[in-house]
């Protein structure tokens, strides 16, 4: 019975330093798991490069024409011909419309008559005068009579001229409104006309800007239309008043349109180039991290004194680098670059890809063919 109680206590106290040991080599593997280096982090990098940096000041606007204009009728009547297409390149001067004017020329006929008539009497009168056969004020009278006939005879003319609309300026008409046999009042539409050769981009600036704005400055804009291409041009005024409720400048920017891509009443994005370029430290845009506490980047760094920062050390395996987590002070951001005002110096590299990885001292290795 002894024999058997102390075989049992020797079988639980080898489990139990079984167990023990079991346990212990477990803990041991996780501690030595926890403490082990990481493998380094692939990321993409990219260098801090000095640029000639051309600052710009951003805008919208709206784009107008050069000359355009609603053609409307002036005086009454029923359109006759229309002697022009909707869309049609027109020239000034070329006949757009022509109303029907029997009546006002059958009305300038008896004008006419009654012009020959008074003059006729005119000239009597003007003998009878210098014979002293009548009144200074029979003479008068004559001559009156010839002024108002002449007068009629002209606003007959003017209004026989108004019943045949022509372009005032060269251009592209729009859609027409009206067709033959139409009545025309005065004020009635009858399309648009637009010279698209060049035109103008009116926009506001704050009015902190006005002493960096002078005409002849260049300006750059996009349209919806044409989103892949800028089109240039240059300020040609600057209104001399601020807008007292928007605190704003309007400014007016002409941009030649050979091709006609651009359209009055488009929407456009622009910027003025402002002459004042300068060095800045540039990084891409993907390599800030923006924040409200601040923004940052991560420097890539040797991750012992004396390492060689570069791609790839001597013997063939990429060298130990870390990255050093790093608040900057950026400037304008444009073409997916950004500039550094503070913060960063020329030629360090930062992280342009694989940030959400990272931690402050993270080991890395830099894969650039294979963005992630």
């Amino acid at each position: 019975m002894l024999r058997r109680l102390i075989l049992m206590l020797v079988v639980f106290i080898l489990v139990v330093a079984a167990l023990g040991a079991w346990k212990f080599w477990s803990i041991k593997q996780q501690i030595a798991a926890f403490t082990a280096p990481k493998p380094p982090i692939q990321i993409s990098a990219a260098p801090a490069e000095t640029l000639d940096w051309q600052s710009r000041l951003p805008a919208i606007g709206t784009l107008t024409a050069n000359l355009g204009v609603e053609l409307t009728a002036e005086t009454a009547g029923t359109v006759g011909q229309v002697l022009f297409e909707s869309g049609q390149q027109v020239e000034a001067g070329q006949k757009l419309l022509v109303m029907h004017d029997d009546v006002e020329r059958a009305s300038l006929a008896t004008a006419e008559a009654q012009v020959s008539l008074a003059r006729l009497d005119f000239d009597r009168q003007q003998n009878l005068l210098q014979r002293q056969s009548i009144s200074q004020a029979q003479f008068d009278q004559a001559a009156s009579t010839l002024r108002q006939a002449q007068a009629r005879a002209d606003e007959l003319r003017a209004i026989l001229q108004k019943k045949t609309i022509s372009a005032p300026f060269s251009g592209r008409i729009g859609i027409s409104r009206v067709d033959p046999g139409d009545y025309l009042s005065p004020g009635t539409l009858i399309a648009t006309l637009q010279d698209l050769s060049s035109l103008y981009v009116d926009f506001s600036l704050a009015e902190k800007h006005y002493p960096q704005l002078a005409p002849g400055q260049q300006v750059e804009l996009s349209v919806a239309a044409f989103s892949d291409q800028s089109f240039s041009g240059e300020i040609t005024a600057i209104n001399p008043r601020v807008d007292a409720s928007t605190r704003t400048l309007l400014v007016r920017a002409q941009v030649n349109n050979p091709e006609e891509q651009l359209l009055p009443g488009m929407f456009a994005e622009l910027n003025v180039l402002l002459p004042d370029a300068q060095p800045r430290i540039v990084v891409p845009e993907t390599a800030v991290n923006f924040s409200l506490y601040g923004h940052s980047v991560y420097v890539i760094q040797p991750a012992s004194p004396g390492a060689e920062d570069s791609e790839q050390s001597a013997d063939g395996e990429p060298p130990a680098l870390q990255v050093q987590r790093r608040f900057v002070t950026t400037g304008e951001r444009r073409a997916g670059q950004v500039v550094v005002l503070q913060g960063l110096e020329q030629g360090e590299r930062v992280v342009s890809a694989g940030q959400l990885k990272l931690d402050d001292g993270s080991a890395v290795i830099i894969n650039n063919s294979n963005p992630l």
